[in-house]
Parts: structure tokens; C-alpha cells; sequence
């Protein structure tokens, strides 16, 4: 039984690498792109960051279909996407075709980090469900190193080697949409639509030995809410908004975006070359994979908030020591310190963040919840990868950096004051702990 959760997890997660290999990917083509059809640097930049664009708007509307549709069909949806996405892009004739292309792969990503926790979540029996979200995250990390590699494979192939690029992800876009026949609806969906036998069908196959338990927890919980339209704004709901908005922000104020697009920058200003720059990043990629399988495989055992005590404090004194390095011009340890900081960050932020906004939420509002937070997420990225080349040049990479330092001592006391542990509860008991009856 518990090999059918593993195997939907797996199914699912594969919109998690789909993510990463769809944001990834455009760093192998984007220079033969500008060429071929003369881009201005403000043309440039927007093709670049367009997808960006669409994420953040796929985020902010995710939950809608996954209320309205289902968890699973919206991911058809989504699959959907990914694949006109890649097709589109690695066909198109000109600038704006590419562009709209590259807009709906966005779409599906800031889709996809909505709907592909929050299914996983609701199938997950409580013991294993950190590990089994925590796979998107392991996928979109995973989908970042396949993308790099499969740019490095292709680019010796001859002029259109950037549209191979692309399309080369409709193989993995046509594999999620089949697999995705292969999975059931949502069974907490389902009971919030009345459909209690379908439900329970779903249960059994998960575990028959509490199928039935389930079943009347969730009814309980359902009959003491109200329907699927409850605003997320309802007083009761106050503490989870406010939870998932703040862990959001924190994730993207440690600098993590940052430092991952703008890596070669930041060697390149402690005074290392340009291929130095690039193989250190390539190192940034394979750390980060590293830590957040890590990271993962340990979450249940160890719980939420353990791992974000060490992350936080990891992440303040990794920061620090980067700051002091400009602060003094002694550049010898950035690129180790950088290495120990994304170390940090996979282990506890990038491991937690999707599992932790998942189940805070009560089933009534959790699409919505997961929208706020995957949103906030994404909003935030967009401000801190646009502003910090700015903010670099204007106040110097020690102040940058101390100002990461400190945004993560704040996340230091969210975890020690606010945050509760989520490990092991059912999605019930935890929702029933957070909202306000």
C-alpha cells in the first residue's frame, strides 16, 4: 500500500523536475537567441525573465483550478502546458511566438509548485508525507542538473543545437501527462465534493486498516468548516496566512536566488576568471542537489523545525563571514563559504518550504493557502533577483550580504517563536491546532 503513495509521489513530483528543467534550460540558448533575431539588452532581458513573469502568475492562480478541476486534473493541465511549452519554443519562427511559449511553460511552474505539493500531501500518511513532498523540491533540483547537462550534450550539434535545447523537454512533459492516468484524484478533494465512496476507494489503496478512520476525520474536520468558496481571509485563518507569507519571504531573503543566478558574478567579483566562475557554479548546482536529497530523507525523523533551527543558524554565520570577506577584500574563503551556505539553505529551506506550506492549511482553504504561499514565494524571487545587481553596485557586497545575515536572524526567531512542528500529525490534527475556532 504504502508503494502505491510512493509511486503517486514519484508520478507527481515529476511536475517538480519539469519545474526546474523548464527554468533552467534557457541558460544554454539564450545568447544563440539574441543573436538570431537581434534582441536590444531590454529585449534580451524580458525574454529572459518572461517565464519568471508567467510563474508568478500561474502561482498566484493555481489553486483556483486545482478547487474548481481536481489536484489531478489540474496537473493534466499542467503537463499540458509544459509540453505546448517546449514544442512551441523550439519551433517558433520569431521573437513573439518564443515569448508567449516561454510565458505558458511559466505559467506551468508557477502552477505546478502550487498543485503538486498540495496532492501529495493529501495522499501522504502522516509518518512519511515530509519525505514525499519533499520529493518536488529533490525534482526541481534534479530537474536544474538535468537541464545544464543536457545544454552541455546538445550544444556542439550545429546552429539550431538552442532549439533541441528547448524541445527536448517534451519528452519528460509527454511522460507526466501518461503517468498521470496512472494516479487517483485527490481523496481529501474528493471528500469535499461528497464523493465519500470514491474517496474511501482511495484510502484503501493507500492503508484498508484506517480507510475508514480517515474517512470520518476528514468529514468532522469538513463539517466544522465551511465550503471550498471560505475566503482565506476569514479571521480563523489568520495564523496559517501569516505563517506561510513569512516562511516565503524568508525563503528568497536569505539571498538564495541571488546567489544562484548571479553565482558567476559574485566569483567574478571576489577576483576569479571567468571559467573559474562557471566551473564554481556548476559546484553550486551539485551541492545544492546533494543537501536537499539530504535534507528530505531526514525531514520525518527529525522533524520541520530542526531542520530549520540548523539551517538559520548555518545560513546567519555562513553570511556574516561572506560580508566580512568584502568588508576586509579577503576574498580566499567566498567560494567555500558559498558552497557551505547552499549547503544550508537545500537542507532546511529548500527541503521544508513545500512540505510545511502543504499542511498548515485545512482542507477548505489549502489550495488557496498553497497559492498565498507558492505566490509570495515567486513575487519575492522576482524582487531580489532584479534588485541585487543594483544593490550590489550601490552598497558594496558587504552590506548585501549583511543584510542577508540579519533577514535571517529574523527567520531565527519566526522558527523559535512561531513555528510549530507539523512532523507526524495528520493534515487534520495540524490544521486543527493552527486555526482559530
Amino acid at each position: 500500500m504504502k508503494n502505491n503513495v510512493f509511486f503517486w509521489s514519484i508520478v507527481v513530483a515529476l511536475g517538480g523536475f519539469l519545474f526546474g528543467f523548464d527554468t533552467a534550460v534557457i541558460s544554454g540558448a539564450e545568447k544563440a537567441i539574441q543573436q538570431l533575431w537581434g534582441l536590444s539588452a531590454w529585449e534580451h532581458g524580458f525574454t529572459i525573465s518572461i517565464a519568471l513573469i508567467g510563474t508568478v502568475i500561474g502561482a498566484i492562480f493555481g489553486g483556483v483550478p486545482s478547487d474548481a478541476l481536481g489536484r489531478r486534473t489540474t496537473l493534466s493541465w499542467i503537463a499540458i502546458l509544459y509540453l505546448v511549452s517546449a514544442v512551441g519554443a523550439a519551433l517558433s519562427p520569431s521573437w513573439v511566438p518564443f515569448m508567449v511559449f516561454r510565458f505558458l511553460g511559466g505559467l506551468g511552474v508557477g502552477a505546478s509548485s502550487v498543485t503538486a505539493p498540495l496532492y501529495i500531501s493529501e495522499v501522504s500518511p502522516p509518518a512519511s508525507r515530509g519525505r514525499m513532498v519533499g520529493m518536488f523540491q529533490f525534482n526541481v533540483v534534479f530537474g536544474i542538473l538535468a537541464a545544464y547537462l543536457s545544454n552541455y550534450l546538445l550544444k556542439g550539434i550545429g546552429e539550431d543545437a538552442w532549439r533541441w535545447m528547448l524541445g527536448v523537454q517534451a519528452v519528460p512533459a509527454i511522460a507526466f501527462f501518461l503517468l498521470l492516468f496512472r494516479i487517483p484524484e485527490s481523496p481529501r478533494w474528493l471528500l469535499r465534493r461528497n464523493r465519500v465512496e470514491d474517496a474511501r476507494a482511495v484510502f484503501e489503496r493507500i492503508d484498508p486498516a484506517t480507510a475508514d478512520e480517515n474517512v470520518q476525520t476528514i468529514l468532522v474536520a469538513n463539517a466544522a468548516e465551511t465550503g471550498p468558496g471560505e475566503s482565506l481571509w476569514a479571521p480563523q485563518y489568520r495564523r496559517p496566512v501569516l505563517l506561510a507569507i513569512l516562511f516565503a519571504m524568508f525563503n528568497q531573503l536569505a539571498g538564495i536566488n541571488a546567489i544562484i543566478y548571479y553565482a558567476p558574478r559574485i566569483f567574478e567579483m571576489t577576483g576569479r576568471g571567468q571559467d573559474a566562475a562557471l566551473l564554481a557554479s556548476a559546484g553550486v548546482g551539485l551541492v545544492n542537489f546533494i543537501f536537499t536529497l539530504l535534507g528530505v530523507n531526514i525531514i520525518d525523523r527529525f522533524g520541520r523545525r530542526m531542520l530549520m533551527l540548523i539551517g538559520s543558524l548555518g545560513l546567519i554565520v555562513i553570511l556574516g563571514l561572506v560580508a566580512y570577506s568584502f568588508y576586509s577584500q579577503q576574498f580566499g574563503m567566498v567560494p567555500v563559504l558559498l558552497f557551505g551556505y547552499i549547503a544550508f539553505f537545500a537542507f532546511s529551506q529548500g527541503a521544508v518550504i513545500w512540505v510545511f506550506i502543504s499542511e498548515i492549511f485545512p482542507s477548505a482553504v489549502r489550495a488557496k493557502g498553497q497559492a498565498l504561499g507558492s505566490s509570495t514565494h515567486w513575487v519575492m524571487a522576482v524582487i531580489i533577483t532584479f534588485t541585487f545587481p543594483y544593490f550590489t553596485e550601490k552598497l558594496g557586497g558587504g552590506n548585501t550580504f549583511a543584510f542577508f545575515a540579519g533577514m535571517m536572524v529574523l527567520q531565527l526567531l519566526y522558527v523559535l517563536k512561531m513555528m510549530p512542528e507539523t512532523k507526524g500529525t495528520t493534515l487534520e490534527a495540524a490544521d486543527k491546532a493552527l486555526v482559530l475556532h
